[in-house]
């Protein structure tokens, strides 16, 4: 009776919970931040890799999705107080949150995705974005007629930053005499789920001559997509494979293992080998790499996925260094 009434009062908090676990008492959570669990990007990401940890082992997760800035610690420090084991907090937006949530409870541990918060309670998960984007941005320079492609950003910071310069370093490789045309959404969260705006700064990019557009923008994406579709250009997705989003017209989606990285620190939490530090994911690591499915098979050529898997390679090896914007 004490529990059915403990779940009927989260069922009526801000927090969505989907329920507890059975006789254990493991409890993941997650908390998802701007632009909703279901952007088809990066948040969608996580919420996948959270249902097939569900799926997997029949352990049920509670969740929160921001909407307002003000939420973020409030989410963060009420899955502490309701006895979450593991916490996930999604974005670099969310480090003063879960340090202040990792400090009043030491006991929780937290997982942070794209940002370092040194705490002995708190796992940071950060990405080689820069490396995948040099992938996709050698099948880029490869698939283009006009040498002009383009890139539109979401949020103007340097986590975007680094998807732009690996992009363009990758296209160079490709072709020393391309031209990247470059636009960022804009300065503030809602940079995250404009579809007008991407599209409108795609259809400026195509004017200018790009016949291919990577978007590294969360659900602003969608936008520059549909008028990549519309013109009769190439689009990359980001983030989750979206290849199937406009089929015919994806080339190709750089795929950041967000997916991965949620369901291995839900099932590393539940089995007692969860730790604290830093974790870095990139290629050597499959923790970025770029898709091949039945939606791009006829664009995305074979010549282009050897130049990919070359570089790949080359790239784990050594043999080419890629920038990390964050070390310039």
């Amino acid at each position: 009776m004490i529990k059915k009434i403990a779940l009927g009062l989260l069922a009526a908090s801000a927090l969505t919970v989907s329920s507890f676990v059975q006789a254990d008492d493991f409890k993941p959570a997650i908390v998802f931040d701007m632009g909703g669990k279901f952007d088809k990007s990066f948040n969608e990401a996580a919420y996948n890799g959270a249902e097939k940890f569900k799926k997997d082992t029949g352990v049920d997760y509670m969740e929160f999705e921001v909407t307002q800035v003000s939420q973020r610690e409030q989410a963060a420090k009420r899955m502490a107080r309701k006895d979450a084991s593991i916490v996930i907090a999604m974005g670099f937006a969310q480090a003063s949150a879960v340090e202040k949530a990792a400090k009043e409870n030491p006991d929780t541990k937290f997982t942070i995705i794209d940002m370092v918060v040194d705490l002995p309670n708190v796992q940071s998960i950060v990405f080689r974005e820069e490396q995948g984007s040099f992938l996709v941005g050698i099948a880029a320079a490869m698939a283009s007629k006009t040498g002009k492609v383009g890139f539109v950003g979401g949020m103007d910071i340097p986590l975007i930053r680094k998807f732009a310069l690996g992009y363009k370093e990758g296209v160079m490789y490709a072709n020393p005499n391309a031209e990247v045309i470059e636009n960022m959404t804009g300065t503030t969260p809602a940079a995250w789920n404009d579809p007008t705006k991407g599209g409108e700064l795609a259809r400026s990019q195509f004017d200018r001559g790009a016949d291919v557009v990577f978007a590294a923008a969360g659900g602003t994406g969608i936008g520059v997509y549909q008028s990549a579709a519309d013109a009769k250009k190439y689009a990359i997705g980001v983030d989750s494979n979206q290849d199937h989003l406009q089929p015919g017209t994806m080339l190709t989606s750089m795929l950041k293992r967000v997916d991965v990285a949620v369901y291995d620190t839900f099932t590393a939490a539940k089995n007692g080998t969860w730790e604290p530090g830093i974790k870095v994911l990139g290629l050597k690591e499959d923790g970025v790499g770029f898709s091949v499915d039945k939606w791009n098979k006829d664009i995305l050529t074979p010549e282009m996925i050897a130049a990919m898997d070359k570089a790949k390679a080359d790239i784990i090896s050594g043999k080419i260094k890629v920038t990390n914007y964050m070390d310039r």
